[in-house]
């Protein structure tokens, strides 16, 4: 069977989520390929939106939020957005590499790339089209597109599946995949001897693969606390804040680290973690049970994860009146409370997502689309 995934760098998520698919897929002995659906189309453009969405987002992230919730609260029947006209107009550039691989299943893990499957879906060989909801949010134009199922994190957007008129019949709650080492879980002493650290309180701080927010800040917060804990401390490739941490002295003892390939293990060695409501890191935290405080989620979907997992009794959110330092210490010092967070997380937790999806398109094998 033939899988093909199409990605867009905008965002590490969306790279991450269908590594994590091919990879399963592939254990199940598909023939699975990833493709950056705009880089193949021309690599200025994929550079241009990559770069464009990391500027607006990191420098001018009230922008971005402005634009999606314009994007939200278009009308219907108003003008066509300038992502579709765009899609539509490169989308058929895909069209001889998709006939010449001829998969039996195409899977999108961004809103434009199911925008361009959308588009060309009469002018490729027959296959069934499946779409990711990478956050735990629909997001705006999802109902723009005609796919043969969507998978989202989980049963509880059914209802804005419904009101985007998205048939319940095509919607698969099975979770974002997330690679398949967040489905272990080992004891917290264990993998703090794994990571060669204490074995006592321990707090992760991460920040996503950009490192995002002014982590020296937060960390520096944390550590006037008076509670016996370490700290974790995750800066991606913010390599400026990592010299930044490491030129300070703290009264607790705080592990720096750049971009890491363990984060499953140190989640395992962490009782929560400080972060922004990422779609992918809030899947990993929720498959390993963890309780999250949440900070400077960008506008747009991080605003609408953050919604979602404090109305679902899944994080702490930190503001200006509710500062860093209050929330580590108030679940530091409420262990019910922590107890709670940590059963709601691995209830809303999908560890199995993308073995889940890959059994899903397996079934699909004698099922080809017919196209018309």
């Amino acid at each position: 069977m033939k899988v093909l995934i199409l990605t867009i760098s905008a965002g590490h998520g969306h790279n991450q989520t269908s590594m994590a698919a091919c990879e399963m897929l592939k254990e199940y002995g598909a023939d699975c390929i990833v493709l950056d659906a705009y880089d193949y189309i021309h690599p200025i453009l994929s550079k241009s939106v990559e770069k464009g969405y990391l500027f607006t987002t990191r420098y001018t992230p009230v922008l971005y939020g402005g634009f999606y919730r314009l994007a939200e609260k278009k009308d219907q029947q108003g003008e066509v957005a300038i992502s579709r006209v765009m899609n539509k107009m490169m989308a058929k550039k895909l069209i001889r590499f998709i006939n010449s691989y001829s998969p039996d299943v195409i899977i999108a893990t961004h809103i434009f790339a199911a925008q361009c499957i959308t588009d060309v879906r009469k002018y490729l060989v027959p296959h069934k089209s499946i779409g990711i909801i990478t956050d735990f949010t629909v997001h705006p134009f999802w109902e723009d597109t005609d796919l043969d199922y969507y998978v989202t994190p989980t049963h509880l957007l059914n209802n804005q599946c419904r009101k985007k008129g998205i048939s319940l019949d095509k919607v698969l709650p099975i979770g974002i995949p997330i690679h398949k080492k967040f489905s272990k879980k080992i004891s917290k002493s264990e993998a703090r001897k794994i990571l060669n650290i204490k074995d006592k309180p321990t707090i992760l701080v991460m920040m996503g693969s950009m490192g995002y927010g002014n982590v020296t800040k937060i960390v520096s917060q944390m550590d006037n606390l008076e509670n016996d804990f370490q700290i974790l401390c995750v800066c991606g490739n913010n390599k400026h804040a990592k010299a930044a941490i490491e030129r300070r002295t703290f009264r607790h003892d705080v592990y720096t680290f750049g971009f890491v390939d363990n984060v499953d293990i140190m989640m395992d060695a962490s009782d929560f973690i400080v972060t922004k409501p990422g779609g992918l890191t809030v899947s990993e935290s929720l498959a390993k049970g963890l309780p999250m405080i949440l900070v400077n989620p960008i506008p747009g979907q991080e605003d609408r994860n953050l919604e979602f997992l404090l109305n679902n009794g899944l994080s702490m959110y930190v503001t200006s009146t509710f500062p860093i330092d209050e929330a580590v210490y108030q679940l530091l010092s409420n262990k019910e409370r922590l107890a709670l967070i940590e059963v709601f997380a691995k209830n809303m937790g999908k560890p199995n997502a993308a073995k889940d999806l890959a059994e899903f398109v397996l079934s699909l094998k004698n099922e080809k689309k017919v196209v018309n």
